[in-house]
């Protein structure tokens, strides 16, 4: 969460990963046009939360779940999914202060896809070791 918090400074703001994805996506492609630059910079930025938040969720579902051997599955996936959810609202609002960052809810709803994404992959582990 902490590493996710500093991702929401102005560190991480689209001009500052602009000036590294940027010239990275000149090199590997050189021709590319500054419209496509900037599509694939928007999506390398939503994948990110997208990775940030499933490990989030993953990490939560193992914290709910603790050293268990009941299988209470729906109710661990459900809570992590909660808590992404409160964490991306939480973090959008904090980045509705810094300056260079806008908030977003369409980026509190992908935030949660990766934690939902998440949930997926538990449940079916947590399935797949219990046979």
């Amino acid at each position: 969460m902490g590493l996710i918090f500093w991702m929401s400074t102005e560190t991480f703001s689209a001009e500052n990963t602009s000036l590294i994805i940027g010239p990275v996506l000149l090199f590997l492609v050189p021709g590319i046009s500054s419209q496509d630059q900037n599509m694939i910079h928007g999506l390398i930025r939503k994948s990110a939360h997208v990775t940030e938040y499933f490990v989030l969720g993953l990490l939560l579902f193992r914290a709910f779940r603790g050293g268990s051997k009941e299988s209470r599955t729906l109710r661990w996936s459900l809570s992590s999914v909660l808590v992404v959810l409160l964490y991306a609202a939480s973090d959008e609002f904090h980045q509705s202060f810094v300056p260079t960052r806008t908030a977003s809810l369409i980026d509190v709803g992908i935030d949660t896809m990766g934690g939902i994404i998440a949930q997926a992959v538990s449940v079916l582990w947590q399935h797949r070791t219990r046979k």
